[in-house]
């Protein structure tokens, strides 16, 4: 049981839902991202999700792309951010994940990645361009290093696909509320209700939600659904529009706070 396990497991035990983050590693600094995690578990957040940017990232939208650029420019690589990750684990608790390409991941090497993500103190992967039906390697070099493997289900899965899906996810699964890229937005889906129950009718592993989730309303909604609630690019535009000002990390940790009050129902 690694710390995604034991989350789900606490959570469950107090009724309450996971609030997952994700932050775009090295953006707007690597030095800024560890301090970013740190402050996010600060302010709520349950698990970190920490994008390692790519040069063609196919499920981002403008805000995250923006911001991996900015961290490629800036030398934000595989390397770099274990060294973060490392850091980062001397202060925090809460389960760190990676969200990255398989391009990045297959040219580092696979074994490779995995060891050393797992010694530097990451629990896990999310690989949005890597279907279950072709990650058989990576599944069983995770298994053996117990890193959990957590595949995307989406409003267009099949059953058959969606046990598929259920089947070699590790941690939790990831639901796509919505056909397209990552992005705030100002409605949810309406099939969202029918297609989360469907999904947690096929699995008991946790179904967390993202995409296009970004204020505490849509967050109070998706809490009640699922088993956790994931926000990404709402977090990003905080940081984009106070990169270089001192309260930077003020205005995040009180975003993330309301959100945070919504979806853990205080």
């Amino acid at each position: 049981m690694n710390r995604i396990d034991r989350l789900f497991k606490k959570l469950k035990k107090e009724r309450k839902k996971a609030f997952i983050v994700y932050i775009t590693a090295g953006y707007p600094t690597l030095r800024a991202t560890e301090r970013l995690i740190l402050e996010l578990e600060k302010s709520g957040v349950d698990l970190v999700e920490l994008g390692i940017p790519f040069s063609d990232p196919l499920a981002d939208g403008p805000t995250i792309q923006k911001a991996s650029e900015a961290a490629i420019s800036k030398g934000a690589n595989i390397k770099s951010i274990l060294r973060i990750v490392r850091s980062a684990r001397k202060h925090v608790k809460l389960p760190l994940v990676f969200m990255t390409y398989y391009n990045l991941v297959s040219h580092y090497g696979l074994k490779k990645f995995v060891g050393e993500s797992m010694k530097a103190g990451a629990d896990g992967i999310i690989v949005p361009d890597l279907p279950p039906e072709e990650a058989k390697e990576l599944i069983d070099i995770s298994k053996k290093e117990n890193f959990a493997t957590i595949f995307l289900a989406a409003p267009t899965s099949t059953t058959h696909r969606l046990k598929n899906i259920s089947v070699k996810s590790k941690g939790f699964i990831y639901y796509v509320s919505l056909t397209g890229v990552t992005g705030a937005r100002d409605r949810l889906p309406q099939d969202i209700v029918g297609n989360v129950r469907r999904l947690k009718k096929i699995t008991k592993k946790p179904v967390c939600v993202g995409f296009g989730i970004s204020r505490p309303g849509q967050a109070r909604r998706i809490a009640h659904l699922a088993d956790g609630v994931i926000v990404g690019s709402a977090v990003i535009k905080i940081i984009e529009k106070n990169i270089g000002k001192k309260d930077l990390y003020k205005k995040v940790s009180r975003f993330v706070r309301g959100l945070a009050k919504a979806i853990h129902g205080e």
